[in-house]
């Protein structure tokens, strides 16, 4: 499949998750050199799982798919731009391009408005609304010690 169509799947999807009510009107689609490795459509709702967004689930599911947690030679195909955790999770996934056709601005119009994200994660810690803190700073080190002892880690 060409990338266009690759897209207009990805808008499928998102219309008929919303057709059957599963979730949010997104969807999204993994594919290698043309052929869709997985599909993924918001499951917020349904799943109650806040995590669930359509990359997400597509991400997820592409690597059960090919058994690896990288998906380099991989683009995600999404019915809107991506959200930053669907952003971040495609970056942690390290496919190689992201293509989006609706924008953040349309899904702001439509209800789904990542606005306080965007302004969240630049501010100081102690400036975000959620209030943050942290503690056992040397205690908290302890898990990255061992990982660099580990014979037993995967790098990624």
């Amino acid at each position: 499949m060409d990338t266009e169509a690759l897209l207009r799947r990805s808008i499928e999807v998102a219309v008929d998750n919303v057709r059957l009510g599963r979730g949010g009107p997104f969807g999204a689609i993994v594919a290698r050199e043309g052929t869709i490795i997985a599909e993924g459509m918001n499951l917020v709702t349904s799943s109650l799982d806040p995590t669930a967004h359509a990359e997400v689930v597509a991400l997820r599911r592409a690597c059960q798919a090919l058994g690896r947690f990288d998906l380099r030679g991989c683009e995600v195909f999404a019915s809107c731009e991506p959200c930053p955790m669907c952003l971040a999770a495609c970056y942690w996934a390290r496919v190689d391009r992201i293509w989006f056709a609706a924008t953040k601005h349309d899904a702001a119009a439509a209800g789904f408005d990542d606005s306080l994200l965007y302004e969240e994660i630049p501010r100081a810690i102690d400036e975000r609304r959620i209030p943050t803190r942290q503690l056992l700073w040397e205690e908290g080190r302890a898990p990255f010690h061992e990982w660099g002892r580990s014979l037993k880690r995967v790098e990624y």
